[in-house]
């Protein structure tokens, strides 16, 4: 039974994890591209497919830590601390994803779309802060960038998520390391 858990909780990283780290890491070179090509539906149309995968492969994950808990448990190593760390480490990863990556993810599609209607207004399109400005200058010069349009056109949006979804993939990392190396398992290697 412990060779069937490990190997679920093997697949399901896999096929869950795996994905959701590579359209992760993808996500912002794109939302550059599409703020480089504004009123371009294709670069648009990449972030949208790369967001929806990393949401779907989240939900996904959960059978991770699931299979995961069951193989410790089957294992009888629930107590060991690299299962311990493993465990801190994946809740720390699902934070990030979570409340870091998925919502600055969202803010910034929502952005590019709504830069897709605007582009013919804004003059030069969603990803020029200039543009952007003075159109919301014309409308009133007391109303603010609206939060939305701000996030999108500040190009450190990108360039934070950047560092979010990096730190969600590090972590993944170090706890697929543990999850092979074990330190100080007497189950061995």
């Amino acid at each position: 039974m412990t060779k069937f858990l490990l190997s679920l909780h093997v697949i399901a990283a896999i096929v869950a994890i795996g994905p959701v780290t590579v359209a992760a890491s993808m996500f912002p070179p794109s939302a550059r591209q599409a703020l480089a090509e504004p009123g371009s539906e294709r670069a648009v149309s990449t972030v949208r497919l790369l967001h929806r995968i990393c949401r779907v492969y989240a939900g996904l994950g959960i059978a991770v830590p699931v299979f995961g808990l069951a193989t410790a448990g089957a294992m009888g190593v629930m107590g060991d601390p690299w299962l311990i760390t493993s465990i801190a480490l994946t809740v720390i990863a699902a934070i990030v994803l979570v409340v870091l990556v998925l919502p600055r993810q969202e803010e910034i599609l929502d952005g590019l779309l709504d830069g897709l209607g605007d582009t013919a207004a804004a003059g030069a399109g969603a990803g020029a802060i200039s543009a952007s400005a003075s159109a919301s200058a014309s409308v009133s010069a007391s109303d603010p960038v609206p939060p939305r349009t701000a996030t999108v056109t500040n190009p450190k949006a990108t360039v934070q998520l950047a560092m979010f979804t990096g730190i969600f993939n590090v972590l993944w990392a170090v706890v697929t390391v543990l999850m092979i190396v074990r330190p100080g398992s007497t189950t061995g290697a």
